[in-house]
């Protein structure tokens, strides 16, 4: 787990909301996972590392990597899937765990 999703977790926990399945395989013929996701709600979080780093490249911001991203965040989609993409710096501001509440909050009041 990446210290951004170390950090995500704590809050889910701190938050006292839903706790998230971590590393949640979504597509059957594929391997593809997401960070966290609440399978019922169709609602998964994605914390993108390596966006600040200057001497390492993160995978997310290789030509490659981001094409492997675009297609799995489509099929996502085409699925169903609402994906919410996260910094590690968004995640330690507070703001992806202000933004899962509010969403994670409309979904029960549906209920």
């Amino acid at each position: 787990m990446s210290a951004g999703e170390r950090v995500f977790h704590m809050q889910c926990k701190l938050e006292k909301i839903t706790m998230p399945e971590q590393e949640y395989q979504f597509h059957d013929s594929r391997k593809w996972r997401f960070d966290f996701a609440w399978p019922e709600q169709k609602i998964a979080v994605e914390v993108e590392g390596g966006t600040y780093a200057k001497r390492t490249k993160s995978r997310h911001t290789t030509g490659v990597g981001f094409d492997g991203d675009c297609e799995k965040y489509n099929a996502a989609a085409e699925n169903g899937w609402r994906v919410f993409r996260y910094s590690t710096k968004q995640v330690n501001a507070f703001i992806a765990i202000r933004q899962m509440k509010r969403v994670l909050k409309g979904c029960h009041a549906e209920d």
